[in-house]
């Protein structure tokens, strides 16, 4: 039996119909509460593992924005490229815990800081691909609260 590549990074992916995200609770650094929304769309949840480069991202966003999750109109399903839509990425980096006994572990999470220049560079690349999708699609960000568990 071949050893299986350990897994570079975990998404959920999830259809919604309205999506919202508290990115900053009231009173963090003195700021009002705000929050990232969505309309009809999904909403794609990612945790980046140590081993995790820039190099695996332009397939991870290829992957994920082509996955027929959407409703068409004309029933069946299409890609929020095809069907049009939102998208939602979230940074959860809970997606990398596992359990020892009754305590979650992250120790194969990438850090904090790679995790967030990882992001940043996934939220680019989706807003990049989605410019010329056939169908209108927007990208949010909710990335006020990365490295919470």
């Amino acid at each position: 039996m071949a050893d299986r590549a350990a897994p570079l990074a975990r998404t959920v992916l999830q259809q919604c119909v309205h999506a919202r995200l508290q990115v900053c609770p009231p009173g963090q650094d003195e700021q009002e509460e705000q929050w990232v929304q969505i309309g009809p769309g999904m909403v794609i949840y990612v945790c980046f593992f140590k081993g995790a480069t820039e190099d695996m991202l332009p397939q991870m966003v290829s992957s994920l924005l082509n996955q027929r999750l959407c409703e068409k109109p004309s029933g069946g399903l299409g890609s929020v490229l095809e069907v049009g839509g939102s998208v939602l990425l979230v940074p959860q980096a809970t997606l990398g815990g596992r359990a020892k006994g009754r305590v979650m572990q992250y120790h194969g999470n990438i850090a904090k800081e790679e995790g967030r220049r990882l992001y940043q560079c996934l939220v680019s690349l989706c807003r990049a691909q989605v410019e010329g999708a056939a169908a209108e699609v927007e990208v949010a960000a909710g990335d006020g609260a990365q490295g919470r568990r």
